[in-house]
C-alpha cells in the first residue's frame, strides 16, 4: 500500500455538504401510512368487539323480558254453539260425578225413563230350534157343526174390530153358490172338518171350488215365435274391387289364403266384439321372390276409426297396422 503523509488532513481540508438533500422514496411513504391505517382500524374493531360483548352480557343478566298482554279475555264462549243437546241432561244425579255432591231438593222430581226390555221372541238360544219347529207345524181348524158364513159375519160384527180381508173373504163365501159335483167323483173334495168345539173367528166353513177350464182352450193354435235367422258369416272382399283411399287395418301376412282365413276365424273368437261388422280382404303381394298373403279388415269410417280398432288389438298384443289403399 502507498503511505500517505502525516500531515495529509492539513493539505486538504473538509468540504462540508451544503447542497439540499435527496428526497424520501414515496412507496416507503404510502406503505408507512397503510400500516398506521390497519392498526387503527384493527384498534377500532377490537374495541367495538369488547362493547358490543359487554352490553351482551350486560343484557342477559339485567334484561327482563315484557310480553304485553291483549286486552279482553282469551277464550269467549260464543253466545249459539249450535249443536244438539244430548240425552239425560240436567237429572240431580249428573251433580254427583261432575260436582262430587249432590244437589239440593228439586221442585219437581222426576222417574228415569224406563230401559229397554225382552220382547217374547228373545228367547234363549236353546229353545229357539223347538220353537221353529212349533211355528212350523199346521193345527188343524176346529168348526161346529152349525157354522155358516152368515153367522162369522155376524160375530165379527160383534166383536168391534173386523179384519178387511177377513170381511172380503166372508163376503165372496157368502155371494158364491155351491157347485154341482162332477161325475165319478166320491166327494173327495169335501172339507174335513172335526166338530169337537167351536169354530174359531174367521174360519171357512167350506172351501169353493175352482170352475172348470174350457174346453176350447186345447184347440186354439199356438202361435210359433219366428226363427233367429243364423249369423252370417264375414263377406270377403276382393282387394281389386276397393277403391283408392280405402281405409283399412292389416292384421298379418301368411304363407297362403287358406291359412289367412283361418286366423281370422281366430281373430273374430278372440276379438268378437271388435271383429263384429268387419268384411274380409285377402291380397296377394311378392317381395324378394317370395309370395305372401295380407289379411285385412275392411268397414272403418275413416283413418281415427281404423286406429282404435288397432288399439284393441295391440293392447292385447295382436299385431295390427292401420292401412290405405291406392
Amino acid at each position: 500500500m502507498a503511505d500517505y503523509p502525516a500531515d495529509y488532513s492539513a493539505d486538504y481540508p473538509d468540504y462540508p455538504y451544503e447542497g439540499p438533500e435527496a428526497p424520501a422514496p414515496s412507496g416507503r411513504r404510502a406503505a408507512s401510512l397503510a400500516n398506521w391505517a390497519g392498526a387503527a382500524v384493527s384498534l377500532a374493531l377490537v374495541v367495538g368487539v369488547g362493547v358490543w360483548g359487554y352490553d351482551l352480557l350486560m343484557r342477559d343478566v339485567n334484561g327482563i323480558p315484557v310480553v304485553q298482554a291483549m286486552d279482553g279475555p282469551m277464550r269467549v264462549a260464543p253466545e249459539d254453539p249450535g249443536g244438539s243437546t244430548a240425552d239425560h241432561q240436567g237429572l240431580a244425579v249428573n251433580a254427583v260425578a261432575g260436582t262430587g255432591t249432590a244437589e239440593g231438593g228439586a221442585d219437581r222430581l222426576l222417574l228415569a225413563p224406563q230401559g229397554i226390555g225382552l220382547s217374547d221372541e228373545d228367547i234363549p238360544q236353546s229353545r229357539l230350534a223347538e220353537a221353529q219347529r212349533n211355528a212350523d207345524r199346521i193345527e188343524p181348524a176346529v168348526l161346529s157343526s152349525d157354522a155358516s158364513g152368515e153367522g162369522l159375519s155376524d160375530d165379527l160384527a160383534e166383536g168391534g174390530e173386523v179384519d178387511p180381508i177377513q170381511a172380503l173373504a166372508d163376503q165372496i163365501a157368502a155371494n158364491a153358490k155351491p157347485l154341482s159335483d162332477l161325475d165319478g167323483e166320491d166327494g173327495e173334495g169335501e172339507l174335513v172338518a172335526s166338530v169337537t168345539g167351536a169354530a174359531p173367528a174367521g174360519a171357512l166353513i167350506r172351501s169353493l171350488r175352482p170352475s172348470t177350464r174350457p174346453g176350447d182352450l186345447l184347440n186354439q193354435p199356438v202361435a210359433l215365435a219366428p226363427a233367429e235367422p243364423e249369423a252370417v258369416g264375414p263377406e270377403e272382399i276382393s282387394p281389386d274391387t276397393l277403391p283408392a283411399g280405402t281405409r283399412l287395418a292389416q292384421l298379418g301376412a301368411y304363407v297362403s289364403a287358406d291359412v289367412a282365413r283361418e286366423e281370422w276365424q281366430r281373430f273374430s273368437a278372440r276379438f268378437g266384439e271388435f271383429m263384429d261388422g268387419k268384411d274380409r280382404v285377402i291380397e296377394k303381394a311378392s317381395s324378394g321372390g317370395r309370395t305372401f298373403y295380407r289379411l285385412r279388415a275392411a268397414g272403418f269410417d275413416d283413418l281415427a276409426d281404423a286406429r282404435r280398432f288397432c288399439a284393441a288389438f295391440v293392447a292385447e298384443n295382436a299385431d295390427c297396422i292401420p292401412v290405405t289403399t291406392r
